[in-house]
């Protein structure tokens, strides 16, 4: 049976409350910078021209737009992505795949026992028979100690 690292909670939970803050505050700019009346008059000057908060309030909305449809973009993008240990190799986001007789040596030093923090260091050759290292971060990942038996199990 495969082990699974999935894109980390963490990381989706924060694109997730990036898109709310953007959504928010550009509703909430909007607002005052065109349908606040009261605000409008107090942020206007003399001559007719809108200092500097009330230019922000008006030119700021789109910005916070694009913020959050970048922040979804993103978050759709990653969304999919995990390690997956299989039986003869780990597979990293769909797309790197490396053998388990390839690997020469797992650097878990900055690895924490829980796995919550740091990262472990994987080297191994690649298909060229060439050395490669590849950082798996903790931050990036959930479930790593269960990763890193495997492959200490496997590689053994």
């Amino acid at each position: 049976m495969a082990l699974v690292a999935p894109y980390s909670k963490y990381r989706r939970n924060n694109l997730t409350i990036l898109i709310v803050v953007c959504l928010v505050c550009a509703g909430w700019f909007y607002k005052d910078g065109y349908h606040n009346e009261e605000f409008i008059a107090k942020h206007t000057q003399e001559d007719g021209t809108a200092d500097s908060t009330l230019a922000f309030n008006q030119k700021s909305p789109p910005i916070f737009l694009a913020g959050a449809i970048i922040s979804g973009i993103l978050l759709f993008v990653v969304k999919g992505r995990k390690i997956v240990a299989q039986e003869s190799e780990l597979v990293i986001d769909g797309k790197k795949k490396i053998a388990y007789d390839s690997i020469q040596q797992i650097d878990k030093t900055n690895l924490d026992p829980d796995g919550i923090k740091g990262y472990f260091v994987l080297t191994y050759k690649n298909v060229a028979g060439n050395e490669e290292h590849e950082k798996i971060s903790a931050k990036s990942y959930d479930n790593l100690p269960a990763i890193v038996g495997e492959l200490a199990s496997k590689i053994s």
